[in-house]
């Protein structure tokens, strides 16, 4: 039997591939977002006909229950938010997204009686780690953005509509996201050098060392597997694809093109700070059968995407403009 799904920000990377996994199923969804740019569903979908879309503004406490209420959804997916670079130029804003924003979805799922939310934290919680060990849930968080502290509140938030309410939640950290769709933010800088070779333009990545990198369609179906598995609780969990270092993403990527004068992809900077190993142990004790694409799998699949896209005369190239 068929679910429907109200996600919030289905227009940005990670909910473009959620709203195509759970359409690809036969469940409905409704999008609540402010953007009316639906180029990367385009990007990844062949029909939108299922989809539907009600406008509007995590920040507008009353829009968000409305929409909430109509929508008749059993289940809610929270992935609305300004990302580190919007939050850094203007924190106020990015307050009032992540932060209110998120408040304003919960409140709105407690009252209407959903049985609890999945949303998006970040591994932007935590600072930076020396050691050369894999961060679990218990780590110290120390975030050095406006970002990772926003996020750190609504996962604070989160315990405490638990606490007060029994409403259950889960919030995952993802690191370092790739795949089409992924073009904002320092660490879409793997894939828009994807994107890049594809077309035979040159790209360097800003930073160094290495990171959690993981495939947008394994992130996707980590929101959807605890969104359908939500168990009782304020759950926070980490996820983890494969650390590795960014030389050896730059490796693979060059190794997939044809090139005559040196390497396409370049790369050089300091390393994200954000440590750059996560243990996932936690969400694999409480959800069965998450997907894990080997790196080489997932780069080859997201650089055949825009292959195609180009071919098509459909490959946005706005990302790579600087």
């Amino acid at each position: 039997m068929s679910e429907t799904y109200f996600i919030t920000g289905a227009q940005g990377c990670i909910g473009s591939w959620i709203v195509k996994a759970l359409t690809e199923r036969g469940d409905n969804v409704v999008v609540f977002d402010r953007s009316d740019d639906s180029r990367r569903l385009s990007a990844i979908m062949e029909d939108l006909a299922s989809v539907r879309f009600i406008p509007g503004d995590v920040t507008d406490r009353d829009a968000v229950q409305s929409a909430l209420s109509e929508s008749g959804a059993a289940r809610v997916i929270h992935l609305a938010g300004l990302q580190v670079p919007t939050c850094k130029a203007d924190p106020v804003t990015g307050a009032l997204v992540n932060v209110v924003g998120t408040l304003n979805v919960f409140e709105a799922a407690r009252k209407i009686g959903i049985n609890g939310i999945v949303y998006a934290s970040s591994a932007a919680v935590y600072g930076m780690n020396d050691d050369d060990v894999a961060l679990d849930e218990s780590a110290q968080c120390e975030p050095t953005t406006h970002y990772g502290v926003f996020k750190r509140a609504n996962e604070g938030n989160a315990r405490v509509y638990y606490l007060d309410h029994g409403f259950s939640s889960i919030g995952l950290r993802p690191l370092t996201v790739y795949g089409v769709n992924r073009d904002t933010g320092l660490t879409s800088d793997p894939t828009k050098a994807m994107k890049s070779a594809v077309l035979g333009r040159p790209f360097h990545i800003r930073f160094g060392g290495a990171t959690d990198f993981q495939y947008v369609a394994d992130t996707a179906a980590a929101f959807i597997l605890c969104a359908d598995n939500t168990p009782e609780g304020a759950h926070v969990f980490n996820l983890h694809g494969e650390t590795v270092t960014v030389d050896r993403i730059a490796q693979f990527i060059n190794s997939q093109v044809a090139q005559s004068n040196g390497d396409l992809i370049t790369f050089g900077g300091p390393p994200i700070p954000i440590a750059a190993a996560l243990d996932d142990t936690a969400i694999r004790r409480v959800i069965d059968k998450l997907p894990s694409t080997p790196l080489e799998v997932g780069i080859h699949e997201t650089m055949a995407r825009f292959a195609a896209l180009r071919d098509a005369g459909r490959l946005d190239t706005s990302d790579l403009i600087t």
